[in-house]
């Protein structure tokens, strides 16, 4: 029989009651976080290493997946970061200026396709999921320091991780889109157009070919310049734009 990993982590990591504990046991129900400051006092005293792991595709004001200032401070003294998001966020300029300073700053960031749930591990020892109970409040971010529910996470993580695509500082695009040559690009090989012929059409090198398709490529987290092409066509990128 086949385990959902995500179901099992859910169910692993549900509380045993629904309502918020006043004083949290250290291994039994989470402590509930509803404060940007409280996840940040949390995220600052990581010693070792952070996990981060978002489904959002905007650099928006989410409680779990958003950036912050002390993961850049963390980073400076030496705080190992796994930074995973969706390969959307490649294409969302803002998030992925961000996730390219974070990675300039020294973080490992990937993409994936699917990336299963929003996720915060500080040190092996401290997991923070979305509290999701009928009562809590839209934001509320639930801590875990039960060592099963936080190896349950880290192995979730672990899953996505060697398949991600990196994401490097060089790889973040100054806007959303193609450029034109690249569209053109994208369009020559996608009808079967070899390098150099593709190159000469252009008029330009087989190597700017091979450097440029290897730019979209990282730029839409993608595995192969078939898949390239794909997700450059879903978002509309090699639609000719009118001439005006």
């Amino acid at each position: 029989m086949t385990v959902n990993p995500l179901t099992t982590l859910r169910d692993r990591c549900s509380p045993a009651r629904p309502a918020r504990p006043s004083v949290p046991h250290r291994y039994g129900q989470p402590l509930v976080l509803s404060t940007h400051a409280a996840i940040t006092a949390a995220l600052a005293a990581a010693n070792h290493d952070v996990l981060i792991a978002s489904t959002q595709c905007t650099a928006g004001n989410e409680p779990l997946g958003m950036l912050r200032r002390i993961d850049h401070e963390n980073l400076r003294r030496g705080v190992r970061y796994r930074v995973l998001f969706p390969d959307r966020a490649r294409t969302v300029p803002a998030l992925a200026l961000q996730l390219g300073s974070l990675a300039m700053a020294g973080a490992e960031v990937r993409t994936a396709s699917d990336v299963p749930t929003d996720a915060t591990v500080v040190d092996g020892a401290v997991a923070m999921l979305p509290f999701e109970l009928p009562d809590s409040r839209s934001g509320d971010v639930a801590v875990f320091h039960l060592p099963s529910v936080v190896s349950a996470v880290v192995e979730l993580f672990e899953q996505v991780w060697p398949s991600a695509v990196s994401l490097m500082a060089s790889d973040v695009p100054d806007q959303a889109g193609l450029t034109e040559r690249e569209r053109e690009l994208l369009r020559l090989l996608s009808v079967g157009c070899t390098d150099e012929s593709a190159a000469n059409r252009l008029g330009v090198s087989v190597r700017t070919v091979r450097r440029t398709m290897s730019g979209i490529m990282n730029r839409l987290g993608a595995r192969s310049r078939f898949q390239a092409g794909i997700k450059a066509a879903d978002r509309g990128w090699l639609v000719r734009r009118p001439v005006r």
